[in-house]
């Protein structure tokens, strides 16, 4: 074989497997940050020394073919991450979202940064989640 066709083939082969990773993996559908206020995922903990003010969690919602569709990622100040838990929704009603991770349940409430407008604005998600006690 010529040594273009070999180096394309190799991209090739490259390209596939990013491709079909995704497909398996999925994409990240929308990203929520926690509001300060609210507490942490029963299944995160902080580490020892880093008070709870001094951290941030955001909410992954994605669409893969299949497995865990939404992960709490865990991160410092410096947006260094300290933790990741993968969940899987359960489903819910309007904006509350039902999350199972690590055998726990939690109920996920949406917001909108500020009261009376959409959570999102030119296709992307504005909004804050709070973890609620009502399940």
């Amino acid at each position: 074989m010529s040594k273009p066709f070999q180096r394309a083939s190799k991209y090739a082969l490259t390209v596939a497997i990013f491709v079909s990773s995704l497909a398996i993996t999925g994409c990240a559908e929308s990203t929520f940050t926690l509001a300060s206020e609210s507490r942490l995922p029963k299944s995160m903990t902080l580490p020892p020394g880093i008070p709870r003010k001094d951290v941030s969690v955001t909410l992954e919602f994605s669409t893969p073919l299949r497995g865990p569709n939404a992960k709490f990622i865990l991160k410092d100040r410096k947006g260094k991450k300290l933790a990741e838990i993968k969940g899987k929704t359960e489903g819910g009603s309007g904006c509350s979202e039902i999350i199972t991770e690590k055998g726990t349940t939690e109920t996920v409430r949406l917001e909108p940064y500020r009261q009376h407008e959409n959570m999102e604005q030119n296709r992307r998600a504005v909004a804050l989640f709070y973890i609620d006690d009502c399940y």
